[in-house]
């Protein structure tokens, strides 16, 4: 039915565990970082933004 006796098995991956879980771990790192930079990119323009209008609403006000 499963293609593996046992968990320990599945985990070694018939001698090539090291590099499956390797190339798993990195893809998965690359995935996060796709998903994590962006928002974090994000947030800090919308910061900026928000300074400069009250930076601009400031200098108007006070002119």
């Amino acid at each position: 039915m499963f293609a593996f006796n046992s968990f320990a098995e599945f985990v070694a991956m018939g001698k090539h565990g090291f590099y499956v879980w390797l190339c798993f771990g990195i893809t998965l790192a690359i995935v996060v970082l796709n998903v994590a930079l962006p928002w974090v990119a994000r947030k800090k323009y919308l910061n900026q933004e928000a300074r400069r209008l009250r930076w601009e609403a400031q200098n108007e006000s006070g002119s």
